[in-house]
C-alpha cells in the first residue's frame, strides 16, 4: 500500500492510468457491463478489476489521480438511461457528487448504444464492484500543468531533483 495513493487503486490500474496520455479514456464500468469483451478491444487490452468499491467510489479514486481534460467540452460522461437523458439514478447522483467535489464540473449524457462503441476505443476499462444498473462513465484524461519558471542560481530547473 502506498501512503497517500487511494486503496481501490491497483497497482494494475495506477500503470493503466499514468501510462494514459492526453484525450485517452478511461470506462469505469458497473458489473453487469460487458467488460472483459470490451477491454479486449481497447488500448490496455486487459480488463482492470476494482473489486473494493461501487462505481462512485472508483470515480472517486481515479479523479485522485487523474487530470481531467480541460480542452474539451465534455471530459466526463455517464451512460444515459434508454431514452431518458434528464434521469439520474441513485448511483449516478452518487458518482456527479464525487466528480462536483473533485473537479467543479457535471457528467454529460452519452446514449447506451454509443457508450458501448466508444468503450471499445478507450484505453481502457475498469469494472467495478456495482450491481445497480447505469453505474457506467467514461472519463478523458487531460494534463497537469505547471507553470514555467526559470533557472535557479544552482542550475536546476522546474522538474529535476537536487539532493
Amino acid at each position: 500500500m502506498l501512503k497517500g495513493v487511494d486503496p481501490v487503486l491497483t497497482p494494475e490500474m495506477l500503470y493503466a492510468l499514468s501510462s494514459m496520455g492526453h484525450g485517452d479514456e478511461v470506462v469505469v464500468a458497473d458489473a453487469h457491463f460487458p467488460a472483459e469483451k470490451i477491454a479486449r478491444r481497447t488500448t490496455h487490452g486487459k480488463l482492470l478489476r476494482a473489486e473494493g468499491g461501487g462505481s462512485p467510489r472508483v470515480v472517486r479514486a481515479i479523479l485522485s489521480v487523474l487530470e481531467l481534460d480541460a480542452y474539451i467540452e465534455h471530459p466526463a460522461e455517464r451512460m444515459m438511461v434508454d431514452g431518458e437523458p434528464d434521469t439520474l439514478p441513485q448511483v449516478q447522483r452518487e458518482a456527479a457528487d464525487e466528480l462536483s467535489r473533485a473537479t467543479g464540473r457535471t457528467f454529460t449524457p452519452v446514449a447506451r448504444g454509443e457508450f458501448y462503441e466508444r468503450a471499445k476505443d478507450a484505453f481502457c476499462v475498469v469494472v467495478t464492484a456495482e450491481t445497480r444498473g447505469w453505474g457506467c462513465f467514461i472519463l478523458t484524461k487531460g494534463v497537469l500543468v505547471t507553470p514555467d519558471e526559470p533557472a535557479s542560481a544552482g542550475g536546476s530547473t522546474v522538474g529535476e531533483w537536487t539532493p
